[in-house]
């Protein structure tokens, strides 16, 4: 067994309570609980499984982050280097071994030999030309000479987004695997369908459970392939997606109502302005990061927030390393929403002054995380501006927020959480070295 490779495979939302609706077929994986990290958002996850450690060592604290120097909240954003710490990988690596990511985020520049994630070139006359970036060079090519189709970004993310975005990430990475000049030792690859519809739709919703039967399939795939191509696998959650059933929270509304939060009046539109701004919230589903001019302007704010509906806590400084998420890109105070709550990010009420972006597909330009992307709106090829729509949300890691993994390879130790089981990865590929 100690020749044989590993492939990781993260799925979005496979929360605990999602496995005893997955209809596998006779060859049962078995499904063990694990208490996920905070926040329970994909970057934070991500970065936590590849270094062993908390976002306070390795600083992905959301999907976003605020970079004080340039006064600009960037979501998104894919360098390696954002991540800090050593990797699970590094002695198995140095020790000859070859490592793949496909489809992780924070990818480019990683100390691995095979990467591949969407690269698109957006066009200063408007739309964008898909692309992949990918390691070595010819590898998005060649795949896409092996599945027949390029890579649509459409169905990755927006109105369009479906499964078809995690079955060509399956066909991927069965190739990859196939292929003997290119099967890494370590591959990682990424799932990301089943969270598009637990969220236009809630957990409880039909479309959920279609969009489970579907992930079935591609798990009993990945590990009929994995038997075959001597892999083993190991198949886990990033986080639990909950039912959303109270109105949206809006502190950025708040913030500006106080005073705290200014905009930049543009043709009409309401920009924010982050140099005046004495505080601004930068919100990520279930948690918020609001970052404040001073130790004055954070009590305000704090008072203020603290009131607000949907707000179950406000962390500050010395409430933030009991979550692990004391780290200087965090915002002054950490916002938690109560549970059937979530935070939007518009510092509007009217719908005329929303800046020109919040009825696109824009994740680099809007200073929040924007779920409403996944709805059409009005006019025709917009997106909604209506976060009511949202029923499922993700972030927390409260009671009932456990997420699953299954492994064809036994531990040494039964992991308690992602942590645990991130390291007892590290051990067996340190062993492997």
């Amino acid at each position: 067994m100690a020749s044989r490779k590993l492939l990781i495979v993260e799925v979005a939302a496979l929360g605990w309570d999602l496995t005893a609706r997955l209809p596998l077929d006779a060859s049962c994986l078995v499904f063990h609980k694990l208490k996920t990290v905070f926040p329970a958002v994909t970057c934070a996850v991500q970065a936590t499984f590849r270094t062993a450690s908390r976002p306070r060592e390795h600083g992905m604290i959301a999907h976003g982050l605020y970079f004080r120097d340039l006064r600009k909240p960037m979501f998104w954003e894919q360098s390696a280097a954002l991540v800090a710490g050593d990797r699970i990988w590094k002695k198995f690596r140095e020790g000859g071994k070859r490592v793949g990511m496909m489809f992780w985020q924070q990818s480019l520049g990683e100390a691995v030999d095979l990467v591949l994630s969407p690269a698109p070139i957006h066009k200063h006359s408007g739309g964008m030309i898909q692309d992949c970036y990918s390691k070595p060079s010819d590898l998005y090519a060649r795949l896409t000479a092996a599945i027949g189709r390029p890579f649509n970004l459409m169905h990755y993310w927006g109105p369009l987004a479906s499964q078809k975005s995690s079955d060509w990430i399956v066909e991927a990475t069965k190739v990859v695997m196939e292929t003997p000049d290119l099967a890494p030792d370590l591959l990682f690859t990424y799932l990301p369908h089943l969270d598009y519809d637990l969220q236009r739709f809630g957990p409880d919703s039909k479309q959920a459970e279609e969009a489970l039967s579907v992930m079935a399939d591609y798990l009993d795939q990945l590990r009929a392939h994995a038997e075959a191509t001597a892999y083993d696998f190991l198949f886990f959650g990033d986080y639990a997606m909950a039912m959303v059933t109270k109105e949206p929270v809006f502190p950025n509304q708040v913030l500006r109502e106080a005073g705290l939060s200014s905009v930049r009046w543009v043709k009409g539109r309401a920009y924010p302005d982050f140099f005046s701004s004495a505080a601004f919230a930068m919100v990520d589903h279930e948690i918020a990061h609001v970052f404040t001019a001073s130790e004055k302007v954070s009590r305000r704010a704090a008072e203020i927030l603290k009131d607000l509906p949907g707000v179950a806590e406000v962390l500050d400084r010395t409430g933030q390393p009991v979550v692990g998420i004391d780290h200087a890109r965090a915002g002054e105070l950490v916002l938690v929403a109560e549970e059937g709550c979530w935070f939007a990010y518009p510092w509007w009420k009217e719908r005329g002054e929303a800046p020109d972006y919040a009825g696109r597909v824009d994740i680099h330009n809007k200073p929040g995380y924007d779920p409403c992307e996944m709805f059409w709106g009005w006019p025709p090829f917009s997106v909604s501006m209506d976060a009511v729509r949202i029923k499922g949300s993700h972030g927390g890691i409260g009671a009932g927020r456990e997420v699953a993994w299954a492994s064809s390879r036994d531990f040494a130790n039964e992991p308690a959480t992602l942590l645990d089981l991130s390291l007892e990865v590290k051990k067996w590929l340190d062993s492997q070295a």
